[in-house]
């Protein structure tokens, strides 16, 4: 039962497309329909983007610590 956020999301998609077939095939639902389908997948891969975004951003920092760091030392050694 404790799922991490990213099978969530994937479970919500694959439930959402799953329920789609099941409205009536109007022309006012179709837009609905498309909306659905689209947004519904999309918080998944808006997820992990996020999730990449922060990865990189602490890859960023630490290398920026490291370069601080060899300068310090670079400049100690002179």
């Amino acid at each position: 039962m404790n799922k991490n956020l990213n099978d969530r999301l994937f479970e919500f998609a694959v439930n959402v497309l799953k329920f789609l077939p099941k409205l009536p095939k109007t022309a006012e639902l179709s837009v609905v329909r498309y909306q659905l389908a689209k947004s519904s997948s999309s918080s998944g891969a808006n997820y992990e983007n996020r999730k990449l975004d922060h990865q990189n951003l602490i890859l960023i920092i630490r290398l920026g610590y490291l370069s601080e760091k060899c300068v310090n030392q670079t400049i100690g050694l002179e």
